[in-house]
């Protein structure tokens, strides 16, 4: 397996070394000014603040983001993927999400850790400690990933970035799928007319997450050039708030 030795921040640092003083008044270093602008401008608060990704990255926090639905959504996504494989996850999770799933493809598998934030990266260090199957890499999920897996695990990312964005990550994730492998998207979905949070969720993505309505009314599969060379299925729960996407390259 190509499995990288050292992940490199964007500006060729290692990442262990990496600690970023990004907070509100504080002069951000070199490698968060290489972030893209949405991400610093949208994002700061909860991804490249230390002190929030601190308090953010709860198990109990992102359940109750999530309405109750965070164990029934990682095991959504857990049970796509098997012992030995080789899978690709391009973004850092809160939660338990990413040593759960080095645990599902074990010690004979690789799991492969992307996050374009050198900070997230640096923050999930610990979490994968003694994990030999897992790997952390600095890089941008639209860029192309330079090589192939059994699966990729994209969970709750497209929603966090613009619409032009979410076809280069869609595009770039699939590129990164063997004959006979799988993409897995798990995210936000437009609600049922009747769901009795659809006011509250609209609040809160005009408010905080001002990307993420751009999948109620796409389907994850038109982002994709490569569209017809992949078997495509959906699953929705919690009353559509949710989606399961899963692309298996023919």
């Amino acid at each position: 397996m190509n499995r990288p030795e050292r992940a490199l921040s964007p500006l060729g640092e290692e990442v262990d070394a990496f600690v970023s003083p990004m907070s509100k008044g504080v002069e951000a270093s070199e490698d968060e000014a290489l972030l893209p602008e949405y991400l610093r401008r949208v994002y700061t608060w909860a991804y490249l603040n230390p002190r929030h990704m601190r308090l953010l990255d709860r198990h109990l926090v992102v359940s109750v983001i999530l309405w109750g639905n965070a164990d029934r959504l990682m095991d959504q996504a857990y049970k796509e993927f098997s012992a030995g494989q080789e899978v690709l996850l391009p973004a850092c999770v809160y939660g338990p999400f990413s040593r759960n799933l080095a645990n599902v493809v074990g010690p004979k598998g690789y799991l492969e850790v992307r996050d374009i934030a050198p900070v997230q990266i640096a923050h999930t260090r610990p979490k994968l400690a003694g994990l030999s199957q897992a790997r952390l890499v600095c890089a941008n999920a639209a860029d192309p990933v330079g090589r192939d897996f059994d699966g990729v695990c994209c969970f709750f990312l497209l929603h966090e970035v613009p619409d032009d964005w979410k076809k280069r990550v869609v595009d770039s994730l699939l590129a990164a799928v063997r004959p006979g492998g799988k993409a897995v998207f798990v995210d936000y979905h437009k609600p049922a007319a009747w769901h009795p949070l659809k006011p509250i969720m609209i609040g809160v993505f005009k408010t905080l997450e001002p990307y993420a309505m751009g999948l109620w009314d796409v389907e994850i599969s038109d982002f994709a050039e490569e569209r017809d060379a992949f078997t495509w299925t959906k699953e929705t729960f919690f009353g559509g708030l949710y989606q399961k996407v899963v692309a298996v390259r023919r």
